[in-house]
């Protein structure tokens, strides 16, 4: 077993924070219901698969842009980072939904860090009751 220094350590913490600054656009999208600003959280290739009401769905990151722009804002939407994992450029994260268009959510994504910024390259999600 390797000893961290405090050096390391630091670079551990500050990639679970650029990890939270890469969903906060997403997030944001949420209450504002501003697909663009969605998008920008996604790489190009990213993919989207889940369902409502028993409607399977599976989207590119422009399709979902275009949901999350249509279903409009959501002010009193709350949100919680349940955890973030990170090994090397690689991380999942799960995030919780309450109240997006009367809907709660558990998103789980896939990131990863190229060119030294964090982008979402993948989601699966649950939409509980609605499913």
């Amino acid at each position: 077993m390797t000893n961290l220094t405090e050096t390391d350590e630091a670079q551990s913490f500050a990639e679970y924070k650029a990890i939270e600054a890469a969903l906060k656009p997403y997030i944001d999208a949420a209450k504002t219901g501003d697909g663009a600003l969605s998008r920008s959280a996604f790489l190009d290739h990213a993919h989207i698969v889940g369902s409502v009401g028993g409607t399977y769905y599976d989207m590119d990151a422009d399709t979902f842009s275009g949901a999350v722009s249509e279903g409009g804002p959501a002010p009193d939407v709350q949100s919680h980072i349940a955890w973030i994992n990170v090994s090397g450029p690689a991380a999942a994260a799960r995030v919780e939904f309450l109240n997006w268009g009367g809907m709660r959510y558990t998103d789980f994504f896939v990131l990863y860090k190229k060119d030294g910024i964090w982008k979402i390259s993948s989601k699966v999600y649950d939409s509980h009751t609605k499913n």
